[in-house]
């Protein structure tokens, strides 16, 4: 692919990156014109000339697409790209994800999480603002027994961390039977068993019509009253209204959830206010060196495009034929 070639990069969220994926992809592929957006009226302006769109899957709109007659690719800057799968994408521009390279904060997001409601964190911060001095003795993650659902390369890092904790780490999963790092995997038909089992259960699964409410009343009336369900996929992936009524009946210790069915979630939705909920605001996701550990995928994708070696670009999401 030797003609010359434009890439559209869109960044809403954190536009000071822009720079650093620019310089990056003239680094790597000296040529390549950079178009720079920090929003989608600006990319819209732009747009038209673009052959490639680098952009965070939810930052995203169907106007921008329709006015990119040149695309041909789509480098998702997120793991999650059900929200581009659900616009008018052309079949015959591809799309890749960012799948790979959000282990470290997630897995260690799910860790913080797990320590919060296992030690009861939020009843320490309630206590130092009512000037309350209370202790009581501390939860070991040491010999707990997490349930990862959903076994992708995050499940798999989590896995990792856990067991250098200490704990016994089992897996739920259609796609693989057996992981390392992990005891043993079964299939999502075992669900109910396997969360009977766990005094974790972290859901790591993508959304899909398969895993719409993977995580229903049935599987959780199977979890021990003693167990805590940490959700960082997405929202559907859970029903929520069971688990509201799960969480208010005490059937379970708690919830951490990063993600919602509806984000940000109603002012009255009472996971608002239920004391065994803690709640992060979809942040799994993010770090502080973001657009750093992206650069690297970036860059080797771009070569192999303009090589015209599709089969050597990382993450090429399987589409249904229209």
């Amino acid at each position: 692919m030797n003609a010359p070639l434009t890439v559209l990069v869109l960044e809403t969220e954190h536009p000071a990156d822009l720079k650093l994926y620019a310089e990056a992809i003239a680094r790597a592929a000296p040529g390549v014109e950079v178009l720079s957006a920090p929003s989608v009226p600006m990319a819209l302006t732009v747009a038209g000339r673009a052959e490639v769109l680098v952009a965070k899957a939810h930052s995203v709109a169907a106007e921008l697409l329709r006015a990119m007659p040149r695309l041909q690719w789509i480098q998702a800057l997120t793991t999650g790209v059900d929200h581009l799968l659900g616009l008018p994408v052309p079949p015959q521009v591809r799309i890749c994800s960012a799948r790979g390279v959000h282990g470290p904060q997630m897995s260690e997001l799910a860790i913080l999480l797990m320590l919060a409601l296992g030690r009861d964190f939020p009843r320490m911060l309630d206590n130092r603002r009512q000037g309350r001095w209370e202790r009581w003795p501390q939860p070991l993650l040491m010999d707990q027994t997490l349930l990862i659902v959903g076994l992708g390369t995050i499940g798999e890092m989590l896995a990792r961390r856990c067991q250098a904790l200490g704990m016994r780490v089992i897996g739920c999963s259609d796609g693989r039977a057996q992981v390392p790092g992990f005891e043993r995997v079964e299939p999502r038909a075992r669900l109910a068993a396997l969360v009977a089992e766990a005094d974790f259960v972290t859901v790591l699964t993508p959304y899909e019509p398969a895993t719409h409410q993977l995580i229903n009343a049935r599987v959780l009336g199977a979890m021990k009253p003693t167990a805590y369900l940490i959700n960082l996929a997405r929202g559907p992936v859970i029903d929520e209204a069971a688990l509201i009524e799960t969480l208010r009946a005490k059937k379970i210790a708690g919830a951490a959830l990063d993600v919602f069915e509806r984000e940000p979630p109603e002012p009255a939705n009472p996971l608002w206010t239920l004391a065994n909920v803690i709640m992060t605001p979809h942040i799994g996701g993010l770090s502080n060196r973001y657009a750093q550990d992206l650069v690297p995928l970036l860059v080797a994708n771009l070569r192999a495009f303009r090589a015209g070696d599709w089969s050597g670009m990382s993450n090429l999401v399987a589409r249904k034929a229209q």
